[in-house]
């Protein structure tokens, strides 16, 4: 047997609790009612209402001082503001302020009824929105302890016996032999390298990294960014050109978090970028923000690859050869980036290049006052 609706009704009107009481329970509904503002939100507490249908105007505590403090303590709870003809409007404005809906004074019960199924269906919507959210918690932290326990360990021990191994029977094996060791060592290598970036995905931890914030010179960060891609970035004979826009504010974050936040963005750039080609790398203050531009001319993003471009595992369709990875370095950056209260965004065309943008919030006391630079590495 299903359990029955939990309804609290407020209202100071006798006649509305007792035809909104005699309408719902005839249902599946189990209804309560309160009086007034204060009783009514000491029921909430108690009860846990799955539905709650309140009256805008009552005398002490008004429906907006109710509403406001549901807001705040239960912001999942589902309000329906009950209100004059006249008053439509402060219903118009509960709305705005995170009421689900209005019913207006007089009404039929099967207004009544219309209205209490769609506030139970939507109250069903968000329970279920954050079960599965506390789900996606749930198997990201579980994900993570059995890739580091189950997997990592045992394949490290596997890589050190490998290594121990090679070293053992270096002047036994033929030449044949040592290639395959060296392929079976590059293979594990790429393995612990893939479980260390799913584990960057499934644990960062934002409270921890942001206990390391402090000023952060953006050119700085270009820098060791660039100082990495390169060896990459002069095997495909690609030109990285970097243009700093002074005076150039610095940030307030993490140098190590954000230098990966480019090294991704950059090596993803001279990865799907064609031999010979060009990759510019911009900062420039605007506003309140310092902006991080990179762009390339290479095989580009399909339209409907962008808007999936920075979950987990999404790689684009188009793959220039040798352009292997697994599709989290743009999700790590993502996540990185959002932990510096920022945003990351992406335009491309297929065919034509790809342009990403970092916005980070500028510390204004703190610019890097140097000539206006532009260097070509």
């Amino acid at each position: 047997m299903q359990p029955k609706h939990k309804v609290l009704v407020i209202d100071d009107e006798e006649v509305v609790l007792d035809s909104c009481t005699q309408v719902l329970a005839s249902g599946d509904c189990q209804v309560t009612t309160a009086m007034n503002g204060t009783q009514g939100l000491k029921l909430v507490e108690e009860m846990q209402p799955d539905l709650i249908f309140l009256d805008l105007k009552m005398p002490g505590l008004s429906g907006f001082e109710v509403l406001e403090k549901i807001r705040s303590q239960q912001p999942h709870l589902v309000v329906i503001v009950i209100t004059g003809y006249a008053t439509v409007s402060s219903a118009i404005e509960a709305m705005k302020r995170g009421a689900f809906d209005f019913l207006p004074k007089p009404f039929t019960p099967e207004e009544l009824r219309l209205i209490a199924r769609r506030g139970l269906e939507h109250c069903r919507l968000v329970q279920q929105t954050v079960a599965l959210r506390r789900e996606k918690e749930l198997l990201r932290e579980n994900f993570a302890a059995i890739v580091s326990h189950e997997l990592k360990a045992p394949l490290g021990a596997l890589q050190q016996n490998l290594y121990a191994l090679t070293a053992e029977l270096e002047d036994k094996l033929s030449d044949s032999q040592k290639d395959l060791f060296e392929r079976l060592k590059t293979r594990l290598d790429d393995l612990l390298k893939l479980i260390h970036s799913w584990l960057r995905v499934f644990s960062v931890d934002v409270r921890k990294l942001k206990e390391t914030f402090g000023p952060v010179s953006v050119a700085d960060v270009v820098s060791k960014a660039i100082d990495t891609v390169q060896p990459h970035a002069s095997r495909k004979a690609i030109e990285i050109q970097t243009a700093m826009r002074e005076p150039l504010p610095r940030v307030n974050g993490d140098e190590g978090s954000l230098t990966e936040v480019l090294v991704n963005i950059i090596g993803n750039a001279v990865k799907y970028s064609f031999p010979n080609s060009k990759v510019c790398v911009r900062a420039e203050a605007l506003g309140q923000e310092v902006l991080i531009t990179v762009t390339d001319t290479g095989v580009g993003i399909a339209k409907e690859d962008l808007p999936h471009l920075f979950q987990d595992f999404v790689r684009g369709q188009a793959q220039p050869a040798g352009a292997a990875g697994c599709g989290l370095g743009l999700a790590i950056s993502r996540r990185i980036v959002e932990v510096h209260n920022g945003a990351i965004t992406a335009e491309s065309e297929p065919g034509k290049g790809s342009t990403l943008v970092i916005r980070l919030p500028a510390v204004q006391s703190s610019p890097e006052c140097s000539p206006t630079s532009e260097r070509k590495d």
